[in-house]
């Protein structure tokens, strides 16, 4: 039984795809790999650029392979034609596709005889660790992000403190979104595309993923967590800081301390063969015996409650994670750490940084400044 990996999808939104090929296109494509050998199959509007480009060597005419299915099958062949012609001249009878394969591409080509098993991700598992090249990439979308995240923390800095409490720069109030616009302006310059960036103030940081609004307020924590992706390479970056316009609350400061002595954590205990899980619950750990504690108080989440980290490349989450659910690091791993604390009479901390898991350690990746007070 001769086995094949096979994706059917667009590599400009699928990383797995992208990654097998290193060929971007906004329409859907056919892949497949038979004993270490990729094949292309791709239309007449994308062959000869996929020829040029892709990292494969067997690029094939979706139209030709089409006009043999027709003559086979005696009818118009559609797009699971196509594929099966391919796989019975290679002998294929099984096929792992990615989790998010389409259900009716696994029911066809199932009555088609195939059997058809999803795999987890990641679909590549050498995808997990990275290459000294692919570290390099992630450092250069790192270095884009950090010089955006300099030039907001400027604007904050730069502001001035009106009687109301809100911020103000140049007579007008400083806001979530004028700050998120500087960043990604800053990022597109860099060939940085940012999305969903958050800059949340107050209250509003206790929900982690809220991306903020509104005017930004003095003596409050302001969380700024960017993640883009560059346009060129497809790697992403992660960082997040938090500042305080003004002066911070003991509690603020006593928050900010702990986040940071909760990264020392991880920094210490990441390196090849460490439990992902082990690691999170020790920043937890230090969390309740300093007595911030993490439940559910007055109807909301309180303390921290999301994962220490997560993989970070050609998709901004990827396995593996450090959180509660075991994961095992292996060198050349990249992966963030983001502890942080959350309360509704404070507001929300949380510092992010990426590293590149070795033999022996970790080694952080990010440069940006950890100051609260600007």
């Amino acid at each position: 039984m001769s086995q094949a990996r096979l994706l059917i999808a667009d590599s400009e939104k699928n990383a797995n795809l992208y990654y097998a090929t290193r060929f971007l296109a906004p329409d859907a494509f056919i892949f497949f790999e038979v004993d270490g050998r990729k094949t292309l199959v791709m239309s007449d509007l994308e062959i000869d650029r996929a020829k040029a480009q892709a990292a494969v060597k067997d690029v094939r005419s979706y139209t030709k392979v089409a006009a043999a299915a027709k003559r086979r099958l005696n009818r118009e062949a559609g797009l699971l034609d196509v594929v099966d012609e391919c796989f019975k001249e290679a002998g294929v009878t099984a096929l792992q596709v990615p989790m998010d394969f389409s259900v009716a591409y696994a029911d066809g080509l199932r009555k088609r005889g195939y059997a058809v098993e999803p795999q987890p991700e990641p679909f590549f598992p050498e995808r997990a660790i990275k290459s000294d090249r692919e570290v390099e990439l992630i450092t250069q979308s790192l270095r884009a992000t950090e010089d955006a995240l300099e030039r907001a923390v400027e604007l904050i800095r730069n502001s001035e403190i009106a009687s109301d409490g809100t911020l103000r720069l140049a007579g007008k109030p400083l806001t979530a979104e004028l700050v998120r616009k500087v960043l990604h302006l800053q990022m597109m310059e860099r060939d940085c595309v940012g999305q969903h960036t958050i800059v949340a103030c107050g209250v509003q940081a206790v929900d982690p993923h809220n991306e903020g609004s509104g005017p930004l307020r003095a003596h409050e924590p302001i969380v700024m967590d960017v993640f883009p992706q560059h346009a060129t390479s497809r790697y992403f970056a992660d960082i997040t800081r938090t500042v305080v316009k003004g002066r911070a609350s003991d509690k603020i400061r006593r928050m900010f301390q702990l986040v940071l002595e909760g990264q020392e954590i991880a920094y210490r205990a990441i390196r090849d063969g460490a439990d992902g899980s082990a690691i999170h619950g020790d920043i937890l750990a230090l969390f309740e015996a300093q007595g911030f504690h993490t439940g559910e108080q007055g109807g909301r989440m309180q303390g921290f409650f999301h994962g220490t980290g997560h993989g970070v490349g050609l998709e901004i989450h990827e396995p593996p994670r450090i959180s509660p659910r075991s994961d095992i690091l292996k060198a050349g791993m990249v992966v963030t750490v983001e502890p942080g604390l959350y309360y509704l009479d404070a507001g929300g901390i949380r510092i992010e940084d990426v590293v590149v898991v070795t033999k022996d350690g970790c080694r952080v990746l990010t440069q940006a400044p950890k100051v609260l007070e600007v």
